[in-house]
């Protein structure tokens, strides 16, 4: 008797310890991050957080694992605050995993997306340019039968906020972001020569920032084409020089003889691919463009744009527009 009361003592102490270490709150007080490598077993786990401090005992884990099941899933945590380690288990379990705001506004072209990608700790910008010309086979369901698969993914990569862990390899970076395009695409009911709808949209994007002039600016572009006239834009002609390495931040008269296709005052007609990666707004107007007379435009003082149907009146509204900026 004395025997049986002796092991329940000892079992009832076991338990409360057990229940100490499981659910009362342990773990740093402070921003504390963990990576589990793949394939790590649950005593490494437990070794891992009981080292950053995050559980008071590896052994704990190994315990959930028999009493919850469930697997362990690799990645980065962060744990920022002392949490029971029953919680600590179950975020492992589900993969919640620590991830970076990636945020792309409209009108950031494959330079500008890389460049975010290594300014949020998610890689280097020289990696993620090099998957997205390896793999643009992303884009092949946007590609007319029969046409080349483009030189980059530039265009296809919509603009939004994307949450990616650490571990996240630019190809599965650039697969959400034209996934997301895709998306967008179906409920605009993108159909025919997607690739051409997408370069106008991209150059209507660097154009105007006043999403209301984007279709009367899509109906100039539309007006040059049907009369054989040069876009001639100049963030076309920026792209060619960032594509070239010799932007210099400013278009020079040399970067207007440039013989790159992107050229359009050089080449008539749109250039061979997008120059960004267009938003909503922007590759609306050009499923929709405008339908008005016509055929030139200039920003004025306030942002906004003027448009006009002869040469006459765009050169007086260039020449009033360069007065405002003197002052």
């Amino acid at each position: 008797m004395k025997f049986l009361a002796t092991l329940l003592l000892i079992l009832l102490l076991l338990a409360a310890a057990a229940g100490y270490v499981l659910y009362t709150p342990y773990g740093p007080g402070s921003e504390t991050f963990v990576d589990i490598a793949p394939g790590t077993s649950t005593q490494g786990i437990g070794a891992q957080l009981e080292k950053a401090g995050v559980i008071r005992s590896q052994y704990g884990m190994d315990l959930l694992r028999l009493t919850q099941g469930g697997k362990l899933k690799a990645g980065e945590y962060r744990f920022d605050r002392p949490t029971p380690m029953t919680d600590v288990y179950a975020r492992i379990v589900r993969g919640d995993v620590y991830t970076r705001a990636l945020i792309i506004p409209e009108g950031f072209n494959i330079f500008d997306i890389a460049q975010a990608v290594q300014n949020a700790g998610l890689g280097s910008r020289d990696d993620f340019l090099a998957a997205e010309r390896q793999h643009t086979e992303l884009a092949a369901a946007f590609i007319l039968p029969g046409e080349p698969l483009p030189p980059s993914l530039e265009g296809y990569l919509f603009p939004d906020t994307y949450h990616f862990s650490r571990h996240t390899t630019p190809q599965q970076m650039l697969a959400a972001m034209v996934r997301r395009f895709h998306q967008v695409s179906m409920q605009l009911g993108l159909a025919g020569d997607v690739a051409r709808t997408v370069t106008m949209a991209s150059i209507i994007e660097k154009e105007v920032s006043q999403d209301a002039e984007r279709p009367l600016v899509a109906g100039v572009f539309a007006n040059r084409l049907n009369r054989g006239m040069p876009l001639a834009t100049d963030p076309t002609v920026i792209y060619a020089a960032l594509l070239e390495n010799r932007w210099r931040g400013t278009i020079y008269a040399s970067d207007l003889q440039s013989d790159s296709p992107y050229n359009t005052y050089k080449h008539l007609g749109l250039p061979p691919g997008p120059i960004c990666n267009p938003g909503l707004a922007a590759l609306h107007a050009a499923i929709s463009p405008a339908q008005t007379d016509y055929l030139y435009f200039v920003s004025d003082a306030n942002g906004h744009s003027r448009f006009s149907t002869d040469l006459k009146e765009h050169q007086q509204h260039v020449q009033t527009y360069r007065e405002a900026e003197k002052h």
